[in-house]
C-alpha cells in the first residue's frame, strides 16, 4: 500500500484570491456579530488566515461526507471563536448556508454561539468551556492510534486508512485551563505524534492583556512535557505590534514541519493580533467578546476593500474557489479509498469488525460469558465490576479503559492486556505495553481523564471506560456535563461510593453526589445493590447511549437470592429499567414500600423481614438508577410504586433532595445530611442511624402517618 497522499504535500501558493478568500471570512464574521448584537468578532476575525490554510490545504476532509472515515479531525477549542468553525463550514461546501450564517446565535439556528456536536454538520465536538476541547483533542488522537491497532497493526507508519491527523486550535484560555496542563502532560507521554496544535498567542482575554494573569513561557511547558513546538511571529516583536504581517507561507511549512514530527505531539505558537484589521479595536479587549459596531465594522471593510454599505457580501468568485476543496477532496479520498478497499480484501474478518463497531453493534452473543454470582455470597460491587469487565473485554476489541492512578482499588486493569503507552515491553507491573495496548493509565488526572473519554468517544469507533473515586468525580464534572449535553456513551467506574469506605474518613466519603450527579440532565447514574445487579448494569451500560456512571462499593454486600425474595424480573431486567420489585409483600397487597439503592438495598431487605414478622406486607424495591426508571412507561412505574401504596420510604446514605419525589407527602427517608468520619464503615453505618433499625422505624412513621 502506497503512502497516503495529503493536501499539505502540493507546492505552496497563496493568490490574491485565496487572500479575498480571508478577507471575506473577516467580514462576514464581523456582520454576523454586528447582526444579533453580541458575540466573539476579534478571534474569528484574526484566525481567517489560519483556519482556511487548514481546510484548504492540510485538512484531509469531505464537505460532501462529514463522517467519512478517512478525515482529519478539527477541534476548535476557543469554542466562543465559533464562526471560525462556522464560516469554514459554510465555505467548503458542508451544507451550511449564507442564511445561517446571518442567524448566528439566534433561537433555531444552525450556528448556535459555540458549536454543538451533533447539532450542525463537520463539528467534531462540543467546545465552549475553555480547555476542553484540546483535551478532547487527546483523546481523538489517543483513538486514533487504538484504532488502528485494531485494525491495521501492521501496516507501515503512514501508510494504513487508517493514518490521520487530529488538528487543533487552542488560545491562551485554553492553556490557562488546568486540564489542558492535565490533558498535554499525558499527550506528551503517549508521544502523540498525530496531534498538531495551533496556539493561538493573542494576548488578550476578556480583562485585558493577559500579562495581568499569563505570563509564562508556554512552548517550554510543553517542551518539558516532550512536545515539539515552534513559533511562528506575525508582529514585529512581543511589544510591537506594528508592521502586523500574516505569512501565511511561515504557518504553512510550521505546520508541515509538525505533521512530519510523527514521535511526539506538535504545538505551534503563533502571535497574532485580535480583531485584526479593525482600526479601533484591534489588540483590545473589545474586539474579544462584543460585536466591534456599526462604524468599525464599516471602516473595517472600506480597510479591506468591501462595501461598508453590504452585509454578508460574498462573491461567487470567492465561494467557487472556496469549493474547490470539494474536488480536491474527491481526488484525496479516491486514492484513499484505493487503500482502503485493499485492507478489506486482505483483512476480512476485521473488515467484518470495523463494520459492526462502527453501527455501535454488539456482537450476537457477546453478553453470554457475563459472570453470576450465586446467592448467599458477600462481594464489593467494585469486585463484581472487575468480572464483568474481564467478561466483556474477551467478547469486545473495541472496550478499553483503565483509571486515574487507581486500577488496584477501582479494579479496572483488563488482565491479559498490555498498557497503552508508545513503546513495546514485555512483563513489568502491569503485564507489558504496546502503542495498541487497552489498559489506560492517565495519572492523577481525573479532569483530563473525563475529558479524554469524551474525545476517544466522539472520535468513533471504540467504547472506553474510566476510574476513580466517587468523591473525585467533582474533580471531573465539567467533563461529565459536557459527555451528557453531547449524549456520548462514556462509562465512569466511580468506587467507594459511600461513607462504606471506611477509614479514609469524610474527605474522601461521597454524601452530596448522588443528588449532584443525578442533577445532571441526560446523565445515568447507576448505584447497583449486589454483585449481580452490577453485572446487569454494565450490560444495560453497554446495551444503550448516553454517558453512565457507575457507584461501586468498597465493601462486600450480600448477594441476593431473588427467588426466595420473590423478584419480579431478573437483575438484567430490573437494573435495565433502572427500578423493579425486588421483594414482593407477602400475605396480601403492600402496605408500605421500601426503595433502596447501592449498599442500603440490603438494609430495606432487613427491614422488610422485620416488618412482615409483624404482620405488616412490605415490599423492596431496588432502584438503581433513577434516570432508566423515569424513562418507563408510567404503566410500568405505576406497577413498581402504585400510587395507592402511601407508605413509603427512601433509604441512601446520601443526602435526600433526590428522593422526596417518590415518597410523597407521608414518606420517610432514612439519609446523610452531613459529612462522614474516620471508622470502621459497620461503625459509621451504625453512628449515623443509616441501619435496618431505622428503616423499620421510619416505615411505621410513615404507616402512621397515612393511617392518621
Amino acid at each position: 500500500m502506497s503512502e497516503l497522499p495529503a493536501v499539505s504535500n502540493t507546492p505552496f501558493s497563496w493568490t490574491d484570491l485565496d487572500r479575498r478568500t480571508v478577507d471575506t471570512v473577516r467580514v462576514l464574521a464581523a456582520d454576523a456579530v454586528q447582526k444579533v448584537g453580541n458575540g466573539h468578532p476579534g478571534t474569528a476575525m484574526s484566525l481567517a488566515p489560519v483556519a482556511t490554510l487548514l481546510f484548504q490545504r492540510h485538512l484531509r476532509h469531505d464537505p460532501t461526507d462529514a463522517q467519512w472515515v478517512g478525515r482529519d479531525r478539527f477541534v476548535l477549542s476557543p469554542g466562543h471563536s465559533s464562526l471560525t468553525l462556522y464560516i469554514q463550514l459554510y465555505l467548503s461546501g458542508y451544507g451550511l448556508e449564507l442564511s445561517d450564517l446571518q442567524a448566528f446565535r439566534t433561537w433555531g439556528s444552525l450556528t448556535p454561539g459555540h458549536p454543538e456536536h451533533g447539532h450542525t454538520v463537520g463539528v467534531e465536538t462540543t467546545t465552549g468551556p475553555l480547555g476542553q476541547g484540546l483535551s478532547n483533542a487527546v483523546g481523538m488522537a489517543m483513538a486514533a492510534r487504538y484504532e488502528r491497532g485494531l485494525f491495521d497493526p501492521e501496516a507501515a507508519p503512514g501508510s494504513s486508512p487508517f493514518d490521520h491527523t487530529i488538528y487543533a486550535i487552542a488560545s491562551d484560555g485554553d492553556l490557562e485551563e488546568g486540564v489542558t496542563s492535565e490533558a498535554s502532560s499525558i499527550a506528551g507521554t503517549q508521544k502523540l505524534g498525530n496531534l498538531v496544535v495551533i496556539y493561538d498567542d493573542n494576548h488578550i482575554s476578556i480583562e485585558g492583556d493577559t500579562k495581568v494573569a499569563f505570563t509564562e513561557d508556554v512552548l517550554k511547558r510543553y517542551e518539558a512535557y516532550g512536545w515539539h513546538t515552534q513559533s511562528v511571529e506575525w508582529t514585529k516583536s512581543e511589544t510591537d505590534v506594528e508592521g502586523y504581517v500574516e505569512d501565511v507561507e511561515a504557518l504553512h511549512k510550521a505546520i508541515l514541519a509538525a505533521e512530519a514530527e510523527t514521535g511526539r505531539p506538535s504545538i505551534i505558537r503563533l502571535r497574532t493580533i485580535i480583531g485584526w484589521p479593525a482600526p479601533h479595536l484591534q489588540n483590545t479587549e473589545k474586539a474579544h467578546g462584543s460585536a466591534l459596531g456599526a462604524d468599525e465594522v464599516a471602516a473595517t471593510k472600506v480597510i479591506l476593500g468591501f462595501d461598508p454599505e453590504k452585509t454578508f457580501e460574498i462573491t461567487d468568485e470567492v465561494l467557487g474557489h472556496a469549493r474547490e476543496v470539494i474536488a480536491r477532496s474527491a481526488a484525496v479520498r479516491a486514492e484513499w479509498s484505493k487503500g482502503y478497499d485493499e485492507w478489506r480484501a486482505a483483512n476480512p474478518q476485521r473488515a467484518a469488525d470495523f463494520d459492526r463497531i462502527q453501527k455501535r453493534e454488539l456482537p450476537t452473543g457477546w453478553d453470554e460469558k457475563l459472570p453470576v454470582f450465586p446467592a448467599g455470597k458477600d462481594v464489593a460491587t467494585r469486585k463484581a465490576s472487575e468480572a464483568a469487565i474481564q467478561a466483556i473485554a474477551e467478547q469486545l476489541p473495541e472496550f478499553w479503559g483503565g483509571s486515574a492512578d487507581l486500577a488496584g482499588s477501582n479494579n479496572t486493569t483488563i488482565k491479559g492486556g498490555l498498557s497503552f503507552l508508545p513503546y513495546d515491553e514485555e512483563g513489568g507491573e502491569f503485564g507489558g505495553s504496546s502503542p495498541y495496548g487497552r489498559i489506560l493509565h492517565f495519572g492523577i488526572r481525573e479532569h483530563a481523564m473525563g475529558s479524554i473519554l469524551n474525545g476517544i468517544v466522539l472520535h468513533g469507533n471504540t467504547r472506553p471506560f474510566g476510574g476513580t473515586f466517587l468523591v473525585f468525580s467533582d474533580y471531573m464534572r465539567p467533563a461529565v456535563r459536557l459527555a451528557s449535553l453531547i449524549h456520548v456513551p462514556v462509562t465512569y467506574v466511580w468506587t467507594h461510593d459511600s461513607i462504606g469506605l471506611g477509614e479514609d474518613g469524610p474527605t474522601h466519603q461521597p454524601v452530596e453526589h448522588y443528588a449532584a450527579l443525578r442533577a445532571i440532565p441526560g446523565f445515568n447514574f447507576v448505584r447497583p445493590g449486589d454483585a449481580n445487579e452490577t453485572v446487569a448494569a454494565w450490560q444495560a451500560t453497554l446495551e444503550q447511549d448516553g454517558p453512565v456512571g457507575l457507584a461501586l462499593t468498597r465493601q462486600n454486600l450480600p448477594v441476593f437470592d431473588r427467588d426466595a425474595l420473590g423478584a419480579a424480573v431478573s437483575a438484567a431486567e430490573g437494573v435495565k429499567r433502572g427500578g423493579y420489585v425486588l421483594a414482593e409483600a407477602t400475605g396480601g397487597a403492600p402496605k408500605v414500600i421500601l426503595i433502596g439503592t447501592g449498599s442500603e438495598v440490603q438494609l430495606a431487605v432487613a427491614a422488610r423481614e422485620r416488618l412482615e414478622a409483624d404482620g405488616v406486607p412490605t415490599r423492596v424495591v431496588s432502584m438503581p438508577c433513577v434516570e432508566w426508571f423515569d424513562a418507563q412507561d408510567a404503566g410500568y412505574r405505576e406497577s413498581v410504586l402504585p400510587a395507592a401504596v402511601k407508605a413509603r420510604v427512601a433509604v441512601e446514605v446520601g443526602v435526600a433532595q433526590p428522593w422526596y419525589r417518590f415518597v410523597g407527602d407521608a414518606g420517610r427517608i432514612v439519609s446523610l445530611e452531613h459529612f462522614g468520619a474516620s471508622a470502621d464503615y459497620k461503625k459509621l453505618y451504625t453512628e449515623f442511624g443509616v441501619t435496618a433499625e431505622a428503616v423499620e422505624a421510619a416505615a411505621r412513621e410513615s404507616l402512621n402517618a397515612v393511617e392518621a
